[in-house]
C-alpha cells in the first residue's frame, strides 16, 4: 500500500502523465455452450456419455499401452490386446481397455432423493466416499459389460469413476482381473503461444497475410493476470469492506505511485465461480403449495433477496470501464446446477452487461459472461478453469487432500469432469463429450479451494502446465496474479482488522 510520505504532500507543481492499463489479448473458446430453448433435451439416456467418452480416448490410450508393453513377457507368455473385457480368459496375459467404475457404498443413491418426498430424513453430506471397512470395489466396463480389477499397484494410483485405462494383467480363479499395470492417455498436444491467433490472421489475410510489426511489440510485453473466486457477495455492508479493497487495488485508487503503476500491469480479471453466497435452500412443493403470499406486484420478498445480485452487478459496473472481466459461474451463483453451467442471464445483471458483447458478436466484449468449465487463449496463452465442483467431487473419491495431484490427473486422464454423470450432474450428451481434453491448456486454474496451490507438471512431449489452485477469497482474502510473460505468480491479500479486538477481520 501507499506509503505516509505518498499521501500527505502538498501540491505538486509538475504534470503527471495518465497511467494506462495494458491491453488484454482474449480470445475465449465455446466448447461447453449448450443448445439455446428446444434444441436443448434431456431425454437421452446417461449412459451414452461415458460409452462416448469411452470411444473418444481409445485411440490415445491404445497408442500409449502399445508403446509401454509391446513384446512384453511374463513367465515366457507375451502380452496379447483383448477388444473387450467380457473376452479376457482366465491365464492369459493380456491387456484391455475400459471404463473406469468406482462401486462405493456410501456414493448417494437416489433412493436418498425419494426419501426426502416420503417425510423420511435423508443422511447428511459426505466430507468422503471411501469406505473404512474395505467394501469399495474397482470395476472396469465398456460396452459388453464388467470386471473387477484387483492388485497392490491399484493402491499407488489415483482412480475414480470416468477415467478411460488400459490394464495388463491375468483373470484368477476368482473371475477377477489381477492388474500388472496400468496405462492412462497422458497430456495430449499443447497448442504454441499464440497459435490460434497467428491462424485466424492466415484465415483472414490469405497466406501472404502478415503480422504487423505493431502487433508483434505489443505481444511481447504482456500484463499479468488477476484471477480471484469465492467473492462470497450476501449483499450487506459486513462483507462490503473487503470487496472494496480489492476494487480499489484492481483501480488504483488505494496505492502510491509504485503501486499504481503495478496495478496498470493488471490486464484482465477472472472471477472462478461462487461470486454470490450460499443461496437459501428451496423450499419444498408442500411449503410452496401452503404458502400464503401477500404480495401484489413484482416478486415475493419473503422468497427473494435482490441485494446479493445487485451488489454484484455493482461491483461489476464499477471495475469495467477500467478492466476488462471474464466471469464463471459457480455452485452458488443463479445458473443452472448441473454441468455444463451456462453464463449468468445479462438481466442479472443490467448495469454491466452494457460492456458485454451483442448477440451474435464474432468478438467478446470488455465483460464476458462465460460457462463453467471455461476455456480460451489469454495474451497467447491456453487457459482452462472451473469454479471447482469438479475437483470437490474428485476429493470424495480419494484419500488424503492433495488437490494438486488431482487437478495433474484432470489432465492426464484427458478429462476434466470424469465423475460427471455418475457423481457429479451434467448434460446428457449424445454426439461428442466436451469435458474431453482435446488440446492441452499452458495454464488450468481450480477456484474455490481451501488454500492456494501452485505446480507445474511436465508431459510426455514437453508439454509444461502450470496449476493454481484458487483461494476463496471471501475466506483467505487472496487473489492470484499471474505474469503473462513468465507465468510466474504472486498472491496479494487484504486483512481487515478490528483496532477494539486486535483480531484479523476478513
Amino acid at each position: 500500500m501507499a506509503a505516509a510520505d505518498d499521501l500527505l504532500q502538498p501540491p505538486g507543481v509538475g504534470e503527471y502523465p495518465p497511467l494506462e492499463r495494458l491491453a488484454s489479448y482474449y480470445n475465449p473458446l465455446h466448447t461447453f455452450d449448450l443448445a439455446k430453448g428446444d434444441q436443448k433435451h434431456y431425454q437421452q439416456q446417461y449412459a451414452d456419455l461415458y460409452f462416448l467418452r469411452l470411444a473418444m480416448l481409445k485411440p490415445a490410450v491404445k497408442q500409449a499401452a502399445e508403446a509401454a508393453w509391446e513384446d512384453f513377457e511374463v513367465g515366457g507368455d507375451t502380452v496379447h490386446q483383448v477388444e473387450r473385457v467380457l473376452d479376457v480368459r482366465q491365464g492369459e496375459l493380456c491387456w484391455v481397455m475400459g471404463t473406469i467404475y468406482m462401486d462405493m457404498p456410501l456414493k448417494p443413491n437416489i433412493l436418498d432423493d425419494i426419501s426426502k418426498d416420503h417425510w423420511i430424513s435423508a443422511p447428511p453430506p459426505r466430507e468422503k466416499y471411501r469406505s473404512a471397512a474395505g467394501e469399495d470395489l474397482t470395476m472396469l466396463e465398456d460396452e459388453s459389460g464388467r470386471v473387477r480389477l484387483v492388485g497392490t499397484i491399484l493402491q499407488t494410483i489415483m482412480l475414480v469413476t470416468g477415467c478411460i485405462v488400459a490394464v495388463m494383467g491375468t483373470e484368477n480363479a476368482n473371475g477377477e482381473f489381477e492388474v500388472i499395470d496400468l496405462k492412462i492417455a497422458d497430456l495430449p498436444r499443447q497448442p504454441q503461444r499464440w497459435e490460434r491467433d497467428d491462424s485466424a490472421t492466415l484465415l483472414t489475410n490469405g497466406s501472404n497475410g502478415k503480422q504487423k510489426s505493431g502487433d508483434t511489440e505489443s505481444r511481447v510485453s504482456g500484463g499479468k493476470i488477476a484471477i480471484v473466486s469465492g467473492l462470497g457477495i450476501r449483499g450487506d455492508e459486513a462483507n462490503s469492506l473487503t470487496l472494496d479493497l480489492l476494487m480499489e487495488f484492481l483501480l488504483g485508487e488505494a496505492c502510491g505511485t509504485a503501486e499504481q503503476q503495478e496495478s496498470c500491469a493488471i490486464s484482465r480479471l477472472i472471477i472462478a465461480g461462487n461470486s454470490l453466497s450460499e443461496a437459501s435452500p428451496l423450499p419444498s412443493a408442500d411449503e410452496i403449495s401452503g404458502k400464503k403470499s401477500s404480495k401484489k406486484y413484482g416478486y415475493d420478498a419473503s422468497a427473494y433477496n435482490p441485494a446479493p445480485t445487485a451488489h454484484l452487478d455493482n461491483f461489476l459496473a464499477t471495475l469495467l470501464p477500467s478492466i476488462p472481466v471474464t466471469l464463471i459461474p459457480g455452485d452458488s451463483d443463479p445458473a443452472n446446477v448441473s454441468l455444463p453451467q451456462q453464463p449468468i442471464h445479462p438481466a442479472m445483471l443490467p448495469h454491466s452487461r452494457a460492456y458485454s458483447a451483442v448477440p451474435g458478436a464474432s468478438e467478446s466484449g470488455w465483460f464476458d459472461s462465460t460457462t463453467n468449465p471455461w476455456e480460451g487463449d489469454v495474451d497467447g496463452w491456453r487457459f482452462m478453469g472451473n469454479g471447482g465442483q469438479p475437483l470437490d467431487d474428485v476429493f470424495k473419491y480419494v484419500e488424503g487432500n492433495e488437490r494438486l495431484e488431482m487437478m495433474e490427473n484432470f489432465l492426464r486422464w484427458r478429462c476434466v469432469a470424469p465423475t460427471a454423470p455418475d457423481t457429479l450432474w451434467c448434460y446428457p450428451f449424445q454426439d461428442t463429450d466436451p469435458f474431453v481434453l482435446n488440446d492441452c491448456p499452458h495454464v488450468f486454474f481450480v477456484g474455490n479451494q481451501p488454500k492456494f496451490e501452485k505446480a507445474v507438471i511436465e508431459g510426455p512431449t514437453g508439454q509444461s502446465v502450470v496449476l493454481l489452485a484458487i483461494p476463496v477469497y471471501r475466506d483467505t482474502g487472496e487473489v492470484v496474479l499471474l505474469d503473462t510473460n513468465t507465468l510466474e505468480t504472486e498472491v496479494v491479500r487484504f486483512d481487515v482488522f478490528d483496532n477494539n479486538e486486535g483480531e484479523m477481520l476478513l
